[in-house]
C-alpha cells in the first residue's frame, strides 16, 4: 500500500506563492508516476500538474501553465508543487495522487490509483 501524505498549504494574499509536499511511503516512490489535483468547494477535482517516475517528462494544465512547476526528488520521497502568482481562482484542497505507469498523459482522477487527503490552499484578492 502506498501512502501520501501532503503538507505546505496556507492562506495567502494574490500574487505570493507556496510550496506544496507530498511525501510518500510504503512502496518505492521512483515506481510511481505523481501527480498534483485541486478541488474547488462545489467544483469537481481538476488536474494541475503529473511528473514521469524518473522526472523526465512533465504535464502541467493549461489553466495554470506558466505559474505552477512540478518537481520530485526521488532521494527524499517527494513531490513538490510550486504555486507561483497565486490568484483567489486557485482556492481550494490539493492533492497529491500516484499511479504506477505512465502510458499516456496521466490527467484525470481515474488516471491515478493511490490519493493523498489534501491540504487547503487559500487565495485572499
Amino acid at each position: 500500500q502506498v501512502q501520501l501524505v501532503e503538507s505546505g498549504g496556507g492562506s495567502v494574499q494574490a500574487g505570493d506563492s507556496l510550496r506544496l509536499s507530498c511525501e510518500v511511503s510504503g512502496r518505492p516512490f521512483s515506481n510511481y508516476v505523481m501527480g498534483w489535483f485541486r478541488q474547488a468547494p462545489g467544483k469537481a477535482r481538476e488536474f494541475a500538474a503529473a511528473i514521469s517516475q524518473n522526472g523526465g517528462r512533465t504535464s502541467v494544465a493549461d489553466s495554470v501553465k506558466g505559474r505552477f512547476t512540478i518537481s520530485r526528488d526521488n532521494a527524499k520521497n517527494t513531490v513538490w508543487l510550486y504555486l507561483n502568482r497565486l490568484k483567489s481562482e486557485d482556492t481550494g484542497v490539493y492533492y497529491c495522487a500516484a499511479v504506477s505507469a505512465w502510458a499516456s498523459v496521466p490527467n484525470k482522477p481515474d488516471d491515478f490509483d493511490y490519493w493523498g487527503q489534501g491540504t487547503q490552499v487559500t487565495v485572499s484578492s
